[in-house]
């Protein structure tokens, strides 16, 4: 009995486990913590970080490759829906189905603070070309600073494969953390009267205006920058399944079904690239570094312009909205209405940060498109 006992540890994982792979099991427990018990982007961290639980528990092949005759390991046929740059586009269908972009045609200026805001994607990628990176690698971390996963996921997987799993987590994990990260900066930036400023109401937008929208963006978009043509497509056809009012069973597939299906594998897949070896390493703590750089760069340079347009134009815009126009969906318009609340608790400024908010979602696509163009 003892004899079988001895065996049955000797070829268990307890004996096997590593001083990196118990680091990694630690970083998983604090990803699901802050997904569960704190409610950062659950819909993400929870799986991104039970994936990473269990690719670090030793032996279970999770991520083995198929050799000869014997198949793969479960996780490395779902990370080939991100290897391959199928998963990303299909979570921009789903959040084009879920987006509103009435309040960004309603007040067109907006789109330029969501420009502005990508600021952070080229301050990053010069960051990382600085640190040594390749132009492929550094084209890739850039994308972090548009706070866009799928889209960081997507360039990563075609220039920068050995680093997807790095720059996945960075950029979901400072998406989750946009309620911690953005609100000292918009602060610093900004003084108490402008945060007090309140907006107008935005103008009601028809049904025609929103039909219009996703169909001009396309054509507009894709000839200018074909490379963007899987996400921005992707992100438009979505948005056109919400508006044309004769597809709703297209539009409530992919708004719900498709686009929770997509995530479990993509989040799954994501944190399961996060091996110990592949992780733990110097190149990844640069990562992370340029990664809240990215955002933080991203934040201001949004918060920078409405200061700027409020200088030059007769019309008063709460600089605050300009922090939205990361594309943190809709997080980072949530952040801009506490902290506009909080200085004025008559401001209501939801619908007005929504505005560069999906121009943001446009911009960081449009900005991986011209980094494929040049990299690809």
């Amino acid at each position: 009995m003892l004899d079988a006992l001895q065996e049955f540890f000797a070829i268990s994982g307890v004996v096997k486990i590593s001083l990196a792979e118990i680091i990694m099991l630690i970083i998983a427990l604090v990803l699901l913590y802050l997904g569960i018990v704190k409610r950062f982007e659950p819909l993400l961290l929870v799986p991104i970080g039970f994936g990473m639980l269990l690719v670090n528990l030793p032996l279970t092949g999770l991520m083995q490759e198929p050799l000869n005759d014997q198949p793969g390991g479960l996780f490395y046929y779902f990370y080939q829906g991100n290897a391959l740059g199928i998963f990303p586009p299909l979570i921009f269908l789903g959040v084009g189905a879920l987006t509103d972009f009435g309040p960004l045609i309603a007040n067109p200026k907006s789109l330029l603070l969501g420009a502005a805001a990508q600021f952070g994607i080229f301050m990053t990628f010069i960051g990382a070309i600085l640190l040594g990176f390749t132009g492929f690698e550094a084209a890739s971390i850039g994308i972090i600073g548009g706070a866009d996963g799928p889209t960081a996921i997507y360039i990563s997987s075609l220039l920068a494969p050995e680093y997807l799993g790095a720059i996945a987590i960075a950029a979901y994990s400072y998406m989750a953390l946009v309620p911690i990260i953005q609100p000292p900066i918009m602060k610093l930036l900004t003084s108490e009267e402008e945060r007090k400023i309140e907006m107008q109401q935005l103008r009601p937008v028809s049904g025609t205006e929103k039909i219009i929208f996703p169909v001009m963006v396309s054509l507009i978009v894709v000839l200018l920058v074909p490379a963007s043509a899987p996400l921005v497509g992707m992100l438009m056809l979505g948005n056109l399944f919400r508006v044309a009012g004769v597809v709703d069973r297209l539009s409530e597939a992919a708004q719900n079904a498709i686009v929770n299906t997509v995530t479990i594998f993509l989040g799954v897949a994501v944190g399961a690239s996060a091996s110990a070896e592949r992780f733990l390493q110097t190149d990844t703590l640069q990562i992370l570094l340029l990664g809240v750089l990215a955002f933080a760069f991203g934040t201001a340079t949004g918060l920078i312009l409405a200061k700027i347009m409020n200088y030059f134009t007769g019309t008063k815009i709460n600089p605050l909205i300009g922090a939205a126009g990361v594309s943190a969906v809709p997080m980072a318009a949530r952040v801009v209405q506490k902290v506009g609340r909080d200085a004025n608790p008559n401001n209501f400024l939801l619908m007005h940060a929504m505005g560069p908010n999906v121009a943001g979602v446009i911009g960081s696509a449009v900005a991986a498109g011209v980094m494929l163009s040049i990299f690809g």
